[in-house]
């Protein structure tokens, strides 16, 4: 039986809506995600470049560590100062194994009241949550988020298009976040950019996620855009990505991290 067969490919929240738009469907991180649209890689690339747009990654793991000593617990974990993140605010950093090389790279948020959230890569997500309950369970709950969806909103005009549907986005900076009604949906809000241009990541209920991205692919900036063009708008950027630039074999410092690891 082929693996294909015995492990069929997931599919994110937003499968018919992709299918809808014309989307070439690939497998990536055992899910069918899109790859691009019928514009074409090269002008997704650009659209993100010159306006916005819109990625589905709901592919990727979101998680929660909840208790008074979440911060703490993750930081045994992790190259970077989780304890003392502030409120509201989200941090880069990296999971590492007890042998020094990299698990994962991933995105962290101080959402207060005791509680981290956490954002790792599709491929990585399984055993980054095993690792984690099976390092720090015992401090803190290692909380899974599989009904979450998540989107991403990138580009110089992201900001504009998100302000319009939720006026209040536009007071988060780089590195914040809040909880926001978007279009009637129930977000989670951080402002990063893993393209290198500005950008959000909207965490919604999966049972929203469809009405969220319908209402941002009706602002005249957004289109959608594949993972093809994602990774070209890293490789570009210049960024990171896991299981290419790095991984378990990695430390920080041989993949040029260096500069995530406060000194």
């Amino acid at each position: 039986m082929s693996d294909s067969a015995s492990h069929p490919l997931l599919t994110t929240p937003l499968h018919a809506l992709h299918l809808e738009l014309g989307a070439r469907m690939v497998a990536f991180a055992g899910y069918s995600m899109p790859v691009q649209y019928p514009s074409g890689l090269v002008a997704e690339h650009l659209h993100t470049r010159q306006a916005a747009g819109l990625f589905d990654v709901s592919h990727m793991g979101q998680l929660r560590l909840v208790g008074r000593g979440a911060a703490a617990a993750l930081e045994s974990l992790m190259p970077v100062d989780v304890i003392d993140l502030p409120v509201g605010k989200q941090r880069y950093g990296l999971l590492l194994h007890e042998t020094g090389g990299i698990l994962d790279d991933l995105m962290l948020f101080n959402k207060g009241l005791g509680e981290i959230f956490a954002i790792v890569n599709g491929a990585c997500k399984v055993a980054d949550f095993a690792y984690i309950e099976a390092q720090i369970g015992r401090h803190c709950q290692v909380l899974p988020q599989p009904d979450q969806a998540l989107l991403a909103l990138q580009g110089p005009l992201a900001g504009a298009a998100l302000a319009r549907l939720a006026p209040d986005t536009a007071a988060l900076v780089f590195m914040s976040g809040g909880d926001f009604s978007i279009a009637g949906c129930d977000c989670f809000v951080t402002r990063s950019g893993y393209t290198g241009e500005d950008g959000f990541e909207i965490s919604v209920p999966a049972a929203q996620v469809e009405t969220l991205a319908r209402a941002l692919l009706a602002q005249p900036e957004v289109k959608p855009v594949g993972l093809g063009a994602r990774n070209s708008l890293r490789l570009e950027a210049g960024l990171c990505l896991y299981g290419s630039a790095m991984d378990i074999t990695t430390t920080p410092p041989e993949a040029a991290l260096t500069w995530a690891i406060p000194q």
